[in-house]
């Protein structure tokens, strides 16, 4: 890197605007998407409904984010990021108050469900203004504070539904989002006013997004239903097939249309493609984990909710400080070692709780694992979505996120699925040491995958003349945002 890092790492006062978007809107996804699990004992208790309802809550939202994601990706690359942004923060904020207002249990999955699909807007577009804003080192200091700060609210999630629940109120958990909404408002509307008229090139690949769409409901509406049902229910079965021959006829499409929604040759960019298979690895141990620590916690330490989620902060903390200083090491030394060390660290924290002799002791046995895995995930999250983003053109870089949110989404869901399963059906202390080995070997797997396929960007001529290896331009005025 030929120019300072000081000076290559400044930001405009556009890109300090774009981050600060980013970092609320994804948080406002985040947040909401996660604390709601603690709430719904709260939920069942006021409306009724039984279990059934409860798992409505969490899957009728999971089911149109999974499945809408990659489409909302592309309508965000070919209809400005700023302006879909928009369109999604307002969609999720009404629904939110919808969702804290509900009279009775079927208003309530009702908006959910729609609060689902406004997520699902949210997500690709947030990060895909960070790329299209800023390039070299300035996007790597961007995506650390955005990595810093969204990491740190999915594991603050369980905290703040937590207390949520036990100091006030289960309808807080959705009614807060007001505040993030209202404090982006100013900012994101300045950013689509400034933001040039967009110019799809090509027609929309209409058949490719609806192929794409029932892909990823078929898989995902089979993957929550098997974890009620069993693996050999009709309806589970149907699902899953439709997923899959939807996901074939999908690829098959991409392959031969003019204008294909998500163009294949993304994969042949081996930091992509490596990238999010080691995502998909990681996010399915992050699931998985958490779930099985959160009730453990819980239901065999005795812990309320408020303090299980106290008890996760010291990850929350590290990813909060440490993700920036990993972004700009990432940035210097390649994101190789990051993306190997990290999931590295986070499967001895695992294992280290898996191996320890039971009645577990939270001091003794579980904060200091926590605070290992929570270095781990601040050295590994920063760079390995640097390297997956920066591996795609910024042209692409809405659909680019999108798949790497959909991998970390879907790989979470089977894990979770396949928790029951792993732990033998009961939460007793041979099931969470059962669940503790399955995620330190996906984590294993993570690293492993990293250290083996992924590849340390190479020099190139724009360095000579001043940026960063691999440096985009950075763009520094309002026309360069949401295009």
């Amino acid at each position: 890197m030929t120019q300072p890092e000081t000076e290559s790492a400044a930001m405009t006062p556009l890109q300090r605007r774009v981050l600060f978007v980013a970092v609320l809107s994804s948080c406002l996804v985040i947040l909401d998407s996660s604390a709601v699990n603690l709430a719904l004992p709260a939920m069942g208790r006021e409306l009724g409904g039984g279990l059934a309802f409860q798992q409505w809550v969490v899957d009728g939202y999971l089911l149109t984010l999974g499945s809408l994601i990659l489409a909302a990706g592309t309508l965000a690359d070919r209809y400005g990021r700023a302006r879909v942004l928009e369109i999604g923060v307002i969609a999720f904020t009404v629904m939110s108050v919808v969702c804290g207002i509900s009279w009775n249990e079927w208003v309530l999955v009702a908006a959910r469900v729609l609060q689902g699909t406004a997520a699902a807007v949210v997500t690709p577009s947030a990060l895909a203004l960070i790329m299209a804003s800023a390039g070299g080192a300035t996007r790597a200091r961007m995506i650390g504070l955005w990595t810093a700060w969204t990491s740190a609210a999915a594991v603050a999630a369980p905290f703040v539904g937590g207390a949520a629940v036990d100091l006030a109120t289960w309808r807080l958990v959705f009614l807060v989002n007001v505040v993030p909404a209202a404090l982006m408002w100013r900012p994101l509307v300045a950013l689509r006013r400034g933001a040039p008229a967009p110019s799809p090139a090509g027609r929309l690949d209409v058949l490719g997004a609806v192929l794409g769409v029932v892909s990823l409901a078929g898989l995902v509406l089979g993957l929550i239903e098997q974890g009620a049902r069993g693996w050999g229910d009709p309806l589970v079965v149907v699902c899953l097939v439709v997923g899959v021959v939807a996901g074939v006829a999908f690829v098959v499409r991409q392959r031969t249309a003019a204008s294909p929604m998500l163009p294949l040759v993304l994969f042949r960019e081996r930091n992509f493609a490596a990238g999010n298979v080691s995502t998909w690895w990681a996010y399915g141990a992050l699931g998985m984990g958490f779930f099985v620590l959160g009730l453990y916690l819980q239901q065999r330490m005795g812990l309320r909710a408020f303090e299980a989620g106290l008890g996760l902060l010291p990850a929350t903390l590290s990813l909060l400080f440490l993700s920036p200083t990993a972004a700009r090491i990432g940035a210097r030394i390649g994101p190789r070692l990051p993306m190997a060390l990290g999931p590295g660290l986070g499967a001895v924290a695992y294992g280290w709780m898996a191996l320890e002799t039971p009645p577990l002791d939270y001091w003794r046995d579980i904060l200091g694992p926590v605070v290992l895995f929570g270095l781990g995930l601040s050295i590994m999250v920063a760079p390995l979505t640097a390297a997956v983003l920066g591996a795609v053109p910024v042209e692409s870089s809405g659909i680019g996120s999108a798949v790497n949110n959909a991998v970390a989404r879907v790989a979470s869901l089977v894990c979770i699925a396949a928790a029951g399963g792993i732990m033998g059906g009961t939460l007793d202390d041979a099931g969470f040491r059962r669940g503790m080995l399955a995620a330190a070997g996906l984590l294993a797997a993570s690293s492993l995958t990293s250290a083996l396929w992924i590849r340390n960007p190479a020099p190139v001529a724009a360095a000579a003349a001043g940026e960063a290896p691999g440096e985009a331009p950075a763009v520094g005025d309002e026309s360069g945002a949401g295009s």
